[in-house]
């Protein structure tokens, strides 16, 4: 089943349940989060809650899309109470790139890089098999609610950015209930939308690279992740694809355990704060700047794999300000 959220005429939220090619609002639901939370209230599944609940109108999602009507397949009331994170390293790539990291990873330690290490821990830690935590993932914060950024909406990179480029990945979407228990949502595509050159510049720089808006959605897979994933990630300009090319996740192309990542991104109390809600991003092996592109302002990315519904399109605008020279002034008080 797939769930997502939609603006009606009246600016209120609706749920939309699809199944197949037919998808309806679900009766009675306020929003993804609300009914997430009163599942974990209640013991109930979310397919089973939406069930009880039923179905009213009709929904036709891809017209909603062009009309700019639909949302974040969750969101907070509170946009500080969302966390918005992510892992990296996690992903091993095509079997070429496979075969080359492994190569890369099995030489001597010392002429290893920091990057290359970590790629490492997670190939021999990051799948557990006893159940015990595994080797903990390269971390990053993204922001919290605020930098959400709805299917359609624009991608701003800021003026002080060197590069604004796309990261097709999977997104784990978890509510926080009210004893604190962790409890999975769903998953969602996600574009985990990056800084590269600034990255490049020194890979300490990662921290500032990561602190930009990501795009989640349309839909939200309700269940387990399918362990291989295959879908396709493009850029248009001037409605011109200028690059395209498939990404791979699930478990079964990568270094670490969904539940692995979970646990390293969870073992932190302030992560478990009661109606919270985590958007965490899992990874990728595919950016079209490895490939040598450069985005513009007006390009279109464009994220899909079928497991998930409707693709996530995005466009990319320069944000005004702060310019590169531009101080920001802190007043004393």
């Amino acid at each position: 089943m797939l769930l997502s959220q939609i603006a009606s005429p009246d600016g209120s939220v609706r749920v939309v349940a699809r199944e197949g090619t037919e998808a309806y609002e679900v009766q009675g639901a306020r929003s993804i989060r609300d009914l997430a939370l009163d599942c974990a209230r209640s013991g109930e599944t979310m397919t089973a809650m939406v069930a009880r609940l039923g179905f009213g109108a009709a929904v036709d999602l891809e017209r909603a899309y062009e009309e700019g009507r639909i949302l974040p397949p969750i969101h907070h009331p509170d946009p500080a109470h969302l966390h918005l994170t992510g892992t990296g390293l996690t992903h091993l790539g095509s079997a070429a790139t496979r075969d080359a990291m492994h190569q890369k990873a099995a030489g001597e330690e010392e002429t290893l890089t920091d990057s290359m290490r970590m790629f490492r821990m997670g190939l021999e830690g990051g799948k557990p098999a006893n159940g015990a935590p595994g080797v903990q993932p390269e971390w990053f914060y993204k922001g919290n609610g605020t930098a959400v950024v709805a299917p359609g909406g624009p991608l701003a990179s800021p003026a002080f950015a060197d590069d604004g480029g796309e990261e097709p990945e999977i997104a784990g979407i978890y509510v926080i209930g009210d004893d604190g228990a962790v409890f999975r949502v769903g998953f969602a595509l996600s574009n985990e939308f990056s800084d590269h050159v600034m990255e490049r510049v020194n890979y300490l720089y990662l921290a500032h690279s990561k602190l930009r808006p990501a795009a989640i959605g349309p839909e939200l897979l309700i269940g387990e992740l399918p362990a291989d994933i295959r879908g396709t990630s493009r850029i248009r300009r001037d409605g011109r694809v200028i690059f395209e090319k498939p990404f791979l996740s699930g478990e079964a192309n990568m270094s670490h355990s969904i539940a692995n990542l979970e646990h390293h991104h969870f073992k932190y109390g302030l992560f478990r704060h009661p109606g919270d809600v985590h958007v965490h991003m899992f990874g990728t092996a595919t950016l079209s700047f490895a490939d040598g592109i450069r985005t513009e302002p007006g390009d279109v990315f464009e994220i899909e794999a079928p497991q998930f519904g409707l693709p996530l399109k995005n466009p990319l605008v320069a944000a005004a300000t702060p310019a590169r020279d531009e101080v920001v002034a802190v007043k004393a008080l």
